[in-house]
């Protein structure tokens, strides 16, 4: 099998290389309009140029997987920001795309805790569709859109989660079915357990995001070897490998915090039951150190007999 590896969005082997600065909705407002259209211009374009950036560290480390920042074109989704960037930046866009497909990317977008659809609120309904928009209109623009991802979790409880997933399956009918067929789900470390995601996943036909750290934290019955063929088969009507996301605790008592690098003890048992199904697999580093944790996984790992470093961001079982 293979395991293919990435990490999110800020290459911190790279100088000044965020692709996530931000204007601040009070620092917009206090601007005049042409000011208004010239900084969301400036910060956009830093921002797609550091994408870009990325991406070519990315290919020359060997590094398959990438996720982008959300914070790509600032206060995009706020309804009192009128910015045209699908077309002021249609050509940065279809530049990455054409970079991405040339050298066989896999590329993801993460919208932030706030993107849901348990809510009993209907703004923040609205708001979910507006955010999964913004981010599927990116990928559309670079033309990766269907062989991209669009990554959430399920949401929260509000004291009743049989409620909350009964509204997820009222309330995820609003997003149109382009988009809801590029997105996924992934288990979270408090609420809904990979057991309860799986279960929205199969009944909406949404792949899985496993994310190891969150289901250490917020553990199922089901044994994990029972548990990951399940989620592996919910990407079967895709054309994408499953994906799985690892970090490791900062410590003991900041047990859902990710850690600067990864913990190989703490990960390790993952590595085992996955390898045992033998089935190729993406993972996607969520470490703090980013590029840098996953170089050094990937050398911590290389290290064991019968995993074999066979590309910078690429592992043979």
């Amino acid at each position: 099998m293979k395991i293919r590896f990435g990490y999110v969005s800020h290459a911190l082997s790279l100088y000044n290389c965020s692709p996530a600065k931000t204007l601040t909705l009070t620092r917009y407002k206090s601007m005049g309009k042409n000011e208004r259209l010239e900084k969301l211009i400036e910060v956009t374009s830093q921002n797609i140029e550091n994408t870009m950036r990325a991406l070519h560290f990315n290919v020359g480390q060997q590094i398959p997987l990438y996720r982008m920042s959300s914070s790509m074109v600032p206060l995009a989704t706020h309804p009192d920001v009128d910015f045209d960037y699908l077309t002021l930046f249609r050509h940065q866009f279809k530049e990455i795309g054409d970079f991405i497909k040339k050298h066989h990317l896999r590329v993801s977008f993460h919208p932030n805790q706030f993107t849901l659809f348990t809510s009993d609120k209907q703004h923040i309904t609205v708001n979910a569709v507006r955010d999964m928009e913004y981010h599927y209109n990116v990928l559309k623009a670079m033309g990766v859109e269907d062989q991209s991802v669009i990554n959430i979790h399920v949401g929260g409880a509000y004291g009743n989660k049989e409620l909350a997933i009964a509204r997820f399956y009222e309330n995820i009918k609003t997003l149109p079915a382009f988009i809801k067929k590029q997105m996924t789900l992934e288990n979270d470390d408090k609420t809904y357990t990979a057991s309860e995601t799986l279960k929205v996943c199969k009944s909406e036909e949404i792949p899985l995001v496993f994310d190891y750290h969150h289901h250490i934290a917020n553990c199922s019955d089901e044994p994990l070897d029972k548990l990951l063929p399940q989620i592996y088969t919910t990407w079967e009507r895709t054309n994408l490998k499953p994906k799985i996301h690892i970090s490791s605790p900062r410590s003991e008592k900041e047990f859902r915090s990710h850690s600067d690098l990864i913990n190989i003890e703490f990960i390790k048992p993952f590595f085992d039951i996955a390898k045992a199904l033998g089935e190729d697999i993406d993972i996607m580093i969520e470490s703090k150190q980013k590029d840098i944790a996953l170089l050094q996984l990937i050398e911590d790992l290389s290290k064991f007999r019968g995993y074999k470093r066979i590309s910078g961001g690429v592992i043979e079982v």
